[in-house]
């Protein structure tokens, strides 16, 4: 039987008291990661070596490049959903690029100083921390495009390209249409993005399910204390939201989502055609066939610019973020990506 409206909201509010008082009985929980050590610092950039395990080691690092929106943290959220730790199971060196957080003296900060300039370094300072003359670059969503677009620049420096829940076609994408209706709100390259506006955009795709209903949850979970826990990570994960640096923002903005310039070929960076038929080395793309971010169409248009003997395309059950911290998901993405990267 339906709960009536009166009944839903008063449900809803007990909820979310339950989940304040949770958090308040908890104020120390952390998310919890493997270690790692710092190899390179560069204004508010980190770049990280996360620490080995015990097992024999391949001798191509992985380095991980994750959005400007949101924190890295994803990867590492805790032992049982983490990405890094996975790939250390398997014996990868991994590296991690930590983007900071973004002040008022970042905000003109290009996508050309992100792509050309930061990322490079990181390669560069990864090849070298490594001991090896090339690199895996693994990028998950605007880190997937931002990796794309160095390996079709810099072809000789990536022996191998992953890319998780990545857009290519941005026009084929709800977000692209949210982000055409809000564009003049967010045209601001002369100060930075607040987060909590772009957090609100993307909830705004799926309002109930992202505004309200997850927050029945904690009325189930009480009793439950380490899907408790994970609740609590993910909720302190995604209210985590760095500013954005406002010209690459913008820039990003105008030519991706509004002209859609990557997939049209039309894309340069200081001068230079971002071409996706230059990437040289083999390609790996994990798309979510529940994504309501990046859908798998939007994905998946990757294969129409890279030649079908290097390139490769794997379905993961679950959406934008399960693709990658399910465990069930990350079975199958551990799976695929250790046979495909020997």
């Amino acid at each position: 039987m339906a709960l009536s409206t009166e009944a839903y909201t008063a449900n809803w509010e007990k909820s979310l008291l339950l989940l304040m008082e949770q958090l308040e009985q908890r104020p120390t929980t952390q998310l919890t990661g493997c270690h790692k050590e710092l190899i390179y610092a560069e204004n508010k950039l980190r770049l990280f070596r996360y620490q080995a395990l015990n097992i024999a080691q391949s001798k191509t690092p992985i380095l991980i490049t994750y959005a400007l929106i949101n924190r890295p943290d994803i990867v590492d959220l805790e032992p049982k959903r983490s990405l890094v730790l996975r790939l250390l199971e398997k014996g990868f060196p991994v590296y991690l690029i930590d983007w900071g957080y973004p002040d008022s003296s970042d905000c003109f900060t290009s996508l050309n100083d992100y792509i050309n300039g930061l990322l490079h370094r990181c390669v560069q300072q990864t090849k070298r921390h490594a001991n090896s003359q090339q690199l895996d670059l693994l990028g998950i969503c605007q880190g997937g495009v931002f990796s794309l677009c160095y390996a079709a620049l810099h072809p000789s420096q990536v022996r191998k390209l992953i890319t998780i829940v990545s857009p290519i076609d941005f026009h084929n994408s709800p977000l692209g249409l949210s982000i055409k209706n809000t564009a003049g709100s967010l045209n601001r390259a002369n100060r930075n993005i607040a987060g909590k506006q772009i957090s609100q955009l993307f909830n705004s795709l799926k309002p109930f399910q992202l505004n309200r209903d997850k927050y029945r949850q904690p009325a189930k979970l009480v009793a439950a204390k380490e899907k408790l826990d994970t609740f609590l990570h993910m909720e302190r994960w995604l209210n985590d939201q760095p500013d954005l640096a406002g010209l690459a923002a913008n820039e990003f903005l105008r030519y991706f989502y509004q002209q859609n310039s990557l997939h049209n070929n039309k894309l340069q960076l200081a001068n230079k055609p971002v071409l996706l038929s230059k990437i040289q080395c083999p390609v790996l793309n994990f798309y979510a066939t529940r994504d309501h971010i990046v859908p798998a169409t939007s994905a998946q248009a990757l294969s129409q610019h890279i030649d079908e003997p290097q390139y490769r395309e794997v379905a993961l059950a679950g959406g934008h973020i399960g693709a990658f911290t399910s465990q069930k998901a990350q079975q199958a993405l551990i799976h695929e990506l250790n046979a495909w990267l020997q």
